[in-house]
This record gives C-alpha cells, structure tokens and sequence, in this order.
C-alpha cells in the first residue's frame, strides 16, 4: 500500500514530464498498462519504449494535476490533463483518470479512463 508521501513522490515526478523516466522509476517490472478498454501493454521496459515511442511524435508536452491523488488501500486515482505540443504548433489536449493498483511502493496495474473524442490535433 502505498503512502500518501510516495504518491505525492510520484506524483511531483511526473509533473518534470518526464514521463518514461517516471515509468522507469515507479511502476513494477510486471507492470501494465490499458488504456480504456484496449489489451493491456505489459512489461516496465515495452512500457517506457511505448511512451518514449509517442513523445517522440511531439515537440513537447505540458502535464497538469486536476484532482486527486485519491488513496484507498493500494487503489490510487489521479485526474491529468496533457497537452501535446506538435512541431508544427498544433496541440493535442488530454484529460484523463489514471486508475492505479500499487503494489507496495511501485505501480502494479493503471487504467487510464478518458474520452476517445479527444484526440484531435487543433491548430491556433
């Protein structure tokens, strides 16, 4: 069960938006991920090859706290909003749940809840 103090750790360390260092440094080596209702992606490493895969389509990403972190047990939630910086000035903006099952100090299982609409790339 994770503290409120290695969450907030977390938490703080996301907010660098670095955010496959934060895999590395966080989640399980048998971590997953699912977004929605997709197939999981499993393993800490193809994890942090597929976030360091889709930053790598973005000139930058700017990540915000909205809600959260709400702690019961190992079950965390935590409401983000990313803002993707495309090369060519557009931005994508993403608010989502993460949905989170700790397993002692380290994130185990995450669901990441949001609205599918949202990813549309608009122009200034």
């Amino acid at each position: 069960m994770p503290s409120k103090i290695t969450v907030d750790a977390f938490i703080a360390d996301v907010l660098t938006n670095d955010h496959a260092g934060a895999i590395e440094r966080w989640y399980a080596e048998d971590a997953s991920i699912q977004e929605n209702q997709a197939v999981p992606r499993a393993g800490r490493t193809a994890l942090i090859q597929g976030e360091k895969a889709t930053l790598a389509r973005f000139a930058a990403v700017e990540t915000e706290l909205l809600g959260g972190p709400l702690i019961e047990g190992d079950t965390v939630a935590i409401r983000w909003r990313f803002t993707f910086r495309t090369n060519d000035g557009g931005r994508l903006v993403m608010e989502e749940v993460a949905w989170q099952i700790w397993r002692g100090d380290r994130i185990w299982r995450e669901t990441f809840f949001y609205d599918p609409a949202q990813r549309t790339i608009v122009r200034d």
